[in-house]
């Protein structure tokens, strides 16, 4: 079930190619298994390696229950169960281990689930995570080589406005500062095995990737407070009106002479602000869900609502499961967690690229919060007449003076 799950999350979240049907459907066929007494073959081996799926019931009903000798007639110290008998039955969870604490957690000592994980994190969630990140990267490129930088098209006026004040700056800067850090992180230790070992050695690549975790897990706390903050400063400034429908007419200024009109923050920028709202909120609950898993249980409950919604059905899958593993319920959160890191990575590269060498003076807004009355006017005309409007009225007055 949790190898389906992988595969549903990965072509839903990075349109990833739906597996072949030979990957997916195959079962294996009627195997004869007398040379090895009815344990599996090498070829289910193979088929368990190529992603195939096995039909595992010829093992899973040899767990020895039925097998054991009478008590008069065993030998030894396992009696009439085998080693691999006994382990079978750990695997499939029919064993009769005891535990004094812990509860059915405890008991768990094999979690099969945890190869689909592996499997998929190795596979299509590095492939096509990297791919996305490079992919937008490349994109970027080539944009600023046939369009160039952004330009003001009316000459610097030497006046400037406010455009951000000092805590809305603090809060940005916080939030961007403490992402770049969770990227990064992040992609050391979804990547950093592969390239650190071989170059640095496995001692480097231990500390690396122990510091990596540690840092990633602190920094969390900042980017969930600055996200907030953001979205109380700024969520009525960001919501959609008629004003967008014209900015995407027009592409943001790309398509026509003129630079449409927009507000505090355009269409563009709005997108922004509610892909870091949404995808930053995901991703900060998905990682509680981490760093609390046995406290803030994630899947479960959201497989109980999508199954009660019918969700499954309309996509022609059966009853998501409803009672989950703590160690299921990590492997989907980080599977989850990573999965949407790497879509808003890609969007915040773009904004980085929009915010830095994109546009002329676009920076000089985050950085001293001040912008040139000639780079407002091209870019959020509407907002500077407000601004402006503001300044003329009188102390007191409640509306601009006439």
């Amino acid at each position: 079930m949790l190898r389906h799950l992988m595969a549903l999350i990965t072509a839903v979240f990075l349109i990833a190619p739906a597996p072949s049907a030979t990957a997916q459907d195959a079962t294996t066929a009627e195997t004869d298994r007398s040379a090895t007494g009815g344990a599996q073959t090498l070829e289910d081996i193979l088929a368990r390696q190529r992603g195939e799926v096995v039909d595992d019931s010829f093992r899973r009903s040899l767990i020895g229950d039925d097998t054991a000798a009478g008590i008069a007639a065993q030998l030894g110290t396992l009696g009439g169960e085998s080693d691999s008998e006994v382990w079978r039955a750990l695997r499939y969870g029919h064993d009769s281990v005891t535990v004094s604490a812990g509860g059915d957690v405890a008991r768990n000592l094999i979690q099969d689930g945890g190869m689909a994980w592996y499997q998929f994190r190795e596979g299509p969630l590095a492939t096509y995570g990297g791919y996305l990140l490079l992919g937008t990267i490349a994109a970027l490129i080539l944009f600023y080589l046939l369009r160039g930088k952004i330009m003001i098209d009316e000459p610097m006026t030497g006046r400037t406005v406010t455009r951000f004040a000092g805590v809305e700056r603090f809060a940005h800067w916080m939030l961007a500062g403490s992402f770049i850090v969770l990227g990064l992180t992040g992609l050391i230790v979804m990547f950093g095995r592969a390239f650190i070992a071989p170059t640095f050695g496995k001692e480097a690549n231990a500390v690396i990737l122990s510091a990596s975790k540690i840092i990633h897990n602190n920094i969390a706390w900042p980017f969930m407070l600055a996200l907030v903050m953001i979205f109380v400063m700024w969520v009525w400034h960001n919501i959609p009106n008629r004003t967008d429908l014209t900015w995407f007419a027009q592409a943001g200024g790309i398509i026509g002479k003129k630079h449409p009109p927009a507000k505090k923050f355009n269409a563009g920028q709005k997108i922004i602000f509610w892909s870091v709202i949404l995808l930053g909120g995901s991703i900060s609950v998905s990682g509680l869900s981490l760093l609390f898993p046995f406290e803030l249980p994630l899947f479960a409950k959201t497989f109980t609502v999508l199954n009660d919604l019918g969700v499954p059905g309309l996509l022609g899958m059966a009853e998501l499961p409803t009672q989950l593993a703590p160690q299921e319920e990590m492997q989907l959160a980080q599977a989850w967690h990573a999965i949407v890191g790497f879509v808003l990575m890609a969007i915040i590269i773009a904004h980085i690229y929009i915010g830095s060498v994109g546009m002329e003076g676009a920076f000089d807004a985050m950085g001293s919060g001040e912008v040139d009355e000639a780079w407002a006017h091209q870019h959020h005309s509407i907002w500077l007449d407000e601004v402006k409007a503001k300044e003329k009225e009188p102390p007191g007055a409640s509306a601009p003076a006439e």
